[in-house]
């Protein structure tokens, strides 16, 4: 594993690939997720992701499944001090528990604190902007947070630069905590938005970015090449509507040249290249099994040539 990076200006330092658990309770179970979990800390990861909203997507769920699976695994394994546990509030779990409202957050964060049996989280973030909600008023709830020992430090996700920049400001001028994180939609697919308008803030300000859809849902693994491919899986119908077309294709094709110089496979070329960015801290991506786990650690020690980076430069621009 290659070293640590650190997040914005915070003193946590995380290897530059995150665990998504947004799997976790929802396509792997208890018993494969206590292994994916295994397999990311034997392999030098650090980093796992998480949100009280996974999983309400699925039928019966309720959110907070993932958080569960995860406080499970930290007590029987006793690695609370091995792992950053990040997490997120504010998106719908429910009619009444959503958004950024100060005593909304200050009642969510107990739960997510009771589901990961821990007493502190280590990155807690705003999953999406509440624009109904004051940013000193989402400030104010973490700034307590923070003063109280249950949160180390405070980040957000999917917000615009504009709303980041006003929350910055805001921190600075009440000196509240401010967003060391920004966890963006960016990959090899997904990149103008977040370049053209996020990068140029973020790089000024030294927020770490910790991207989300690395791998834009599995897409760029290569395993949906065809309608047929689709089938495969339960992401697969939502894959191929945004991803199957002739730029998709394009970036596989030169995901699969420069795999076979490197003697990688599509995905740990996708992630290196992520990791290779200006700016970018460490990509998020989530494995269904021990075996994903290892092939997408082995990204963080790929080496991209600049003939690498060209290629797949010219074919996802």
């Amino acid at each position: 594993m290659s070293s640590t990076r650190t997040l914005g200006r915070s003193d946590l330092s995380i290897t530059p690939l995150v665990l998504g658990g947004n799997v976790f309770g929802w396509t792997a179970d208890q018993a494969t997720s206590f292994r994916i979990l295994d397999a990311f800390v034997a392999g030098g990861g650090n980093a796992i992701d998480t949100a009280d909203g996974y999983s309400v997507w699925v039928p019966g769920h309720v959110g907070g499944e993932s958080e569960t699976i995860i406080g499970q695994w930290l007590k029987q394994r006793g690695r609370r001090d091995d792992v950053i546990i990040a997490t997120k509030v504010g998106w719908e779990v429910n009619a009444e528990n959503k958004g950024l409202a100060k005593d909304y957050i200050l009642r969510a964060v107990e739960g997510s604190l009771q589901r990961l049996q821990t007493d502190y989280i280590d990155l807690y973030q705003s999953h999406k902007d509440d624009p109904t909600v004051p940013v000193e008023e989402t400030l104010a709830a973490y700034a307590q947070l923070v003063q109280q020992g249950k949160v180390r430090v405070i980040g957000a996700s999917n917000f615009t630069a504009e709303r980041l920049r006003e929350s910055l400001a805001a921190s600075e001028r009440h000196g509240f905590p401010r967003y060391e994180t920004l966890q963006p939609l960016y990959n090899l697919y997904d990149r103008a938005d977040f370049e053209q308008n996020l990068r140029p803030l973020l790089q000024e300000q030294n927020i770490g970015v910790i991207p989300y859809y690395g791998l834009a849902a599995g897409f760029l693994t290569g395993k949906y090449r065809s309608e047929a491919d689709l089938q495969k899986s339960a992401r697969g119908g939502g894959v191929g509507q945004k991803y199957l077309n002739d730029k998709g294709l394009r970036i596989l094709s030169a995901l699969d040249a420069v795999a076979a110089r490197q003697q990688a496979t599509p995905a740990q070329v996708a992630l290196a290249w992520i990791i290779a960015q200006p700016g970018l801290t460490a990509p998020i991506a989530s494995a269904t099994s021990p075996e994903q786990v290892t092939e997408l650690l082995k990204a963080t020690e790929l080496q991209l040539s600049p003939d690498d980076l060209t290629q797949l430069g010219e074919a996802s621009s």
